[in-house]
């Protein structure tokens, strides 16, 4: 790589970023999911990100924690009923492949056509287990986004809503309107989210973050409210779980971060303390 190119170019680089993440989770004897197309997806490049860009690697169980909680959350509500599932800002998941799902599962993807087109040159050939569709949408366009909204609401009985990396990019008022958005069809009715503390933000805007922000996609959503930051959108929190609390269950954390995780989490806001979770929402309005 040239001194003076970007470790990451764009925002839908780090798709790349978070399967080097699943990958090497993959590889382990006591793997907490298997991923066998991660490694095909983030290839060299998505290494190179996580080895070049700063503490790229060092907060590996985060990821994996995030990863193993969307996949929970997506287990249990496939077992309530849900027939679509809606993966905005899809990136480069493979969970209709690499998970066991019903065959007559509806599921979504929408992310920019660069990486869609990416993902479906390393997947072609492979069989997913539920029919998928992707839309090439970029969901900054708001009339065609609610127009999506709209038609699949038509098209499905119960929907949730996957947005795995996405809303920590997003302005708050971004995040309220997506929300309200998904909110107006009543077909919505479960939506998981990952959410990070401001103090969380700050931290990361030290590292990482101050290379994003360099190539245009800096951190924006920290809410001070946590999780209820979405109750005047159309979205309570039903269940939050703590990533790190999730990943010292684990053993994946840093001892001194396990000893940490040992002490009860306030509930509710976070402010200056370093937190981030995954949240599952329910439609309230």
């Amino acid at each position: 790589m040239s001194a003076s190119q970007p470790v990451v170019r764009d925002i839908s680089d780090t798709a790349l970023w978070a399967a080097y993440f699943r990958a090497r989770e993959t590889r382990r004897q006591d793997a907490l999911f298997h991923d066998p197309y991660a490694e095909r997806l983030c290839g060299e490049r998505g290494e190179d990100i996580a080895r070049t860009i700063p503490d790229g690697t060092r907060n590996a169980w985060a990821w994996v924690a995030r990863t193993y909680l969307f996949d929970r959350f997506l287990a249990q509500e496939l077992s309530a009923g849900v027939d679509m599932v809606v993966n905005l800002a899809a990136g480069l998941d493979a969970r209709p492949y690499r998970m066991t799902l019903p065959a007559a599962l509806q599921w979504v993807e929408v992310d920019l056509p660069e990486i869609l087109d990416y993902k479906e040159r390393i997947l072609a050939g492979e069989k997913p287990a539920c029919a998928v569709e992707r839309v090439r949408l970029d969901l900054s366009n708001v009339p065609g986004r609610r127009d999506l909204l709209a038609a699949l609401n038509a098209r499905a009985k119960r929907i949730l809503v996957i947005t795995e990396g996405l809303l920590i990019y997003l302005a708050p008022e971004e995040v309220a309107a997506l929300a309200r958005d998904l909110a107006a069809g009543d077909r919505f009715q479960r939506w998981v989210v990952d959410i990070a503390s401001p103090g969380l933000l700050r931290l990361m805007d030290r590292t990482a973050g101050k290379h994003l922000s360099e190539i245009g996609a800096p951190f924006k959503f920290g809410p001070e409210e946590g999780p209820s930051f979405f109750s005047p959108h159309g979205w309570s929190p039903l269940e939050v779980e703590s990533l790190l609390s999730t990943a010292a269950r684990f053993k994946r954390p840093p001892f001194f971060l396990r000893i940490v995780a040992k002490f009860p989490e306030p509930k509710g806001r976070q402010g200056r303390r370093p937190w981030s979770g995954v949240c599952l929402l329910g439609r309230t309005s």
